[in-house]
C-alpha cells in the first residue's frame, strides 16, 4: 500500500511541476512583482497536502518564530531528501532564492521556472569560482530582502550521517552580514535518498535561532551552524516506527 500511494504521489507531483511550472515559464516574464515567487511557493504547499492526504505524510514546525518577517536572512538546512526541496519552499515567504547546481536549469519545464525564481545556479565542480558566484549573487538577492537558502553539505545525506559542510554559506554571510537561520530534521526518514516510497507520519523540522555574522570569520560561522545543526539531528528519529 505504500509503495501504491507513492507511486500516485510522485504522478501528481510530476503533474504540478509541469502545471505551475508552465504557468511561471509562460508568465514570469510579463506578470510583475512576486508573481513566480507566490506561484512557487503555492506549488510546495499544494504538494505538501498532496503528500498528506496521499502518503499520510505530515510536519511538525518547531522555532517558526525565528524567521525574520520581512528581512533578510540566510538559511542553511540539512539535506536528507528531495522533501526540504519542496517543504521549506512552501513553508517559508515566497522571496527565497535557492543556491542550486546549475544542471537543474537546464531541465525542460522546471529549469525555466527556476530562471524566474531567482535561484542562484552554480557549477559544483568549479571550486572557488563557485564560491564567488554564491557570494556574488547571494549578496544581491539579500539586498532584495530575500531569503537565501543553502544545503552546506551540498547533496543529499542519509539519516545518521553527515558531510563536510561547505564553506559557501559562511563566507556569504561573513561578507554581508546577514544573520543565519540553521534548520534540522529528519525528513530522510520517511523520503529517502533513493526509492520511490514515502513513508507515513511526522516529520519534524526545527529552525534554530539566528546565529549572528557580524564580525566573524566565515569558518566560524560554519562551525556553529554545523554544531548546532548536528546536535539537534541527533536527538531526532532515524528510522520509521
Amino acid at each position: 500500500m505504500i509503495f501504491f500511494r507513492s507511486v500516485i504521489y510522485f504522478v501528481a507531483m510530476v503533474i504540478t511541476v509541469v502545471l505551475f511550472g508552465l504557468l511561471i515559464a509562460l508568465l514570469g516574464r510579463l506578470m510583475p512583482g512576486d508573481f513566480s515567487d507566490v506561484v512557487a511557493t503555492q506549488w510546495g504547499r499544494f504538494n505538501l497536502w498532496l503528500q498528506r492526504v496521499i502518503c499520510g505524510l505530515r510536519y511538525e514546525i518547531h522555532g517558526l518564530e525565528y524567521l525574520p518577517a520581512d528581512g533578510p536572512c540566510i538559511i542553511m538546512a540539512k539535506h536528507q531528501s528531495t522533501w526540504e526541496t519542496i517543504g521549506l519552499r512552501g513553508i517559508f515567504k515566497p522571496q527565497q532564492s535557492w543556491v542550486l547546481k546549475r544542471e537543474l536549469m537546464q531541465l525542460p519545464i522546471f529549469g525555466w521556472a527556476l530562471r524566474f525564481a531567482k535561484s542562484i545556479p552554480i557549477d559544483r565542480t568549479a571550486g572557488r569560482r563557485a564560491v564567488i558566484e554564491v557570494v556574488k549573487q547571494g549578496t544581491a538577492r539579500l539586498a532584495e530582502g530575500r531569503y537565501v537558502i543553502i544545503f552546506p553539505e551540498g547533496t543529499r545525506t542519509a539519516p545518521g550521517q553527515r558531510r563536510k559542510y561547505g564553506m559557501g554559506g559562511g563566507i556569504l554571510a561573513e561578507r554581508s552580514g546577514v544573520p543565519v537561520i540553521p534548520v534540522a530534521h529528519n525528513a530522510g526518514v520517511f523520503w529517502r535518498r533513493r526509492g520511490v516510497k514515502k513513508y507515513p507520519g511526522i516529520i519534524q523540522l526545527i529552525i534554530g535561532p539566528p546565529i549572528q555574522s557580524s564580525g566573524k570569520k566565515a569558518a566560524d560561522i560554519t562551525q556553529e551552524v554545523e554544531d548546532w545543526i548536528e546536535a539537534r539531528q541527533l536527538a531526532l528519529p532515524i528510522s520509521v516506527d
